[in-house]
């Protein structure tokens, strides 16, 4: 087995609680008092733009909320999408005690948009660990598109042999597996720390 230099690491699900997913739009829609399913429907219809980086986040919010007069502005439910943002402070630290005993590259592969990326990577302070963001809405690929993770191996510089891919998504820890990368389908801390030493990542 190749000696593993790199970890690829998704954000949402991983180290971070995900940016904007169901549950926070239900949130969202219960907090605001908004149709859940309409909004649903129109954030599918146009948030993959969004996160290849083709839409801003304003021009998502005019397509998916503001398409009508609200009650409340977009700075108040922006405010609320950011605020749905958590650590998971155990995978952090795992990253961090292993980047420095085994003198690794870490980059972060995630589908996000560019407010919420910028926004968790300054607010979690992701930047004190991470060495390259290859987010969906800076290389405009997302995944499953296997471009993402050519596109972060070629920025990283390393062969697929030595990099571990630490996705909560089975699908999308597959298809860098169809690229030769290794990789862990995140179920949490514990059992992911196990895997790693596995592939030669003991603490």
């Amino acid at each position: 087995m190749a000696q593993i230099t790199t970890l690829f690491l998704d954000i949402g699900g991983v180290l971070l609680t995900n940016g904007w997913d169901r549950e926070a739009r239900r949130r969202a829609a219960e907090f605001f008092q908004l149709d859940c399913e309409e909004m649903d429907e129109r954030h599918h219809l146009t948030f993959d733009t969004y996160e290849e980086g083709k839409l801003t986040l304003n021009d998502y919010l005019g397509r998916v909320v503001f398409y009508k007069d609200r009650t409340f502005s977009r700075e108040e439910f922006r405010k609320f999408m950011f605020d749905q943002s958590r650590p998971f402070p155990e995978m952090i630290e795992l990253v961090c005690r292993l980047k420095e005993r085994h003198k690794l590259k870490i980059a972060a592969v995630s589908n996000e948009g560019r407010e919420l990326t910028a926004y968790r990577i300054n607010e979690f302070r992701l930047g004190k660990f991470i060495d390259f963001f290859i987010s969906s809405c800076f290389v405009h690929y997302r995944k499953p598109d296997a471009d993402i993770y050519r596109i972060a191996l070629d920025i990283a510089q390393v062969k697929p042999s030595q990099v571990v891919y630490i996705e909560d998504r089975p699908m999308f820890v597959e298809i860098a597996r169809g690229l030769g990368i290794n990789g862990i389908v995140h179920a949490g801390a514990e059992a992911t720390k196990l895997e790693l030493a596995g592939f030669g990542l003991a603490l």
